[in-house]
């Protein structure tokens, strides 16, 4: 239990989606993490079309070291059920708004 605490697991909402030139499978994402909007960079682009993830509320690692991947600095990770090698991403049904802890 203390190591899951220390993850800073947030629900992020999706105000902003593009393609990153030159992948197929990355994706950029806008994610507002409560009062602060990141850029966080998803797989996925493969399986799933930019329009899917415009909108959706999902659960974000907020506390990760920021990666710079294909240019884009990343400060944010999306969780997805691994199933078969595509991401199933972790959405938040419900009144939960963007910046809520997940405990």
């Amino acid at each position: 239990m203390e190591l899951f605490n220390m993850l800073d697991l947030r629900v992020g909402a999706v105000v902003g989606v593009e393609r990153i030139p030159g992948s197929k499978k990355l994706i950029k994402l806008k994610v507002d993490v409560g009062g602060e909007v990141r850029d966080v960079v998803a797989g996925g682009g493969e399986y799933y079309d930019p329009s899917y993830f415009l909108g959706k509320r999902f659960v974000v690692l907020v506390n990760i070291k920021p990666k710079k991947i294909m240019g884009v600095e990343s400060r944010g990770m999306l969780l997805a059920a691994d199933v078969g090698g595509k991401p199933v991403w972790l959405t938040v049904d419900g009144e939960a708004p963007a910046g809520s802890r997940v405990r």
